[in-house]
């Protein structure tokens, strides 16, 4: 089981993301917007196993978090991010930053899943 921060501000996502990381009997933390998740990353940093980010957020955006959780925090917790954005340049963006996969919306949960199962074994 892991400890999954799921940073997501359409609630009907956060509850799919969340039922589907439930079932595989992991813990899910929310937080619906950057701000919110950097609050609670300060917190319990080191019992978060994965991330789970949107880009397009109120108040911090997901990019914004990203940056924060690598370079201010120095995590190397593993991040995923969720969005509906998918044009290379934010792609890349996110990549550079420090993402570690990317899937766009809409999505498969199976998908999701199956690269939530291979960064927790990497890490």
């Amino acid at each position: 089981m892991a400890r999954i921060l799921v940073v997501e501000d359409d609630f009907m996502m956060l509850k799919t993301v969340e039922h589907r990381m439930k079932n595989e009997g992991h813990e899910v933390i929310q937080a619906k917007d950057g701000q919110e998740a950097s609050k609670l990353i300060q917190q319990q940093g080191a019992t978060i196993d994965l991330i789970i980010t949107d880009l397009l957020m109120p108040f911090m955006s997901g990019l914004e978090l990203i940056n924060l959780i690598r370079v201010e925090y120095q995590m190397k917790t593993p991040i995923i991010v969720l969005s509906k954005v998918g044009n290379e340049d934010t792609v890349l963006q996110a990549f550079e930053l420090g993402a570690d996969d990317y899937l766009t919306k809409p999505f498969s949960p199976n998908e999701l899943f199956i690269r939530v199962r291979k960064q927790l074994i990497k890490r």
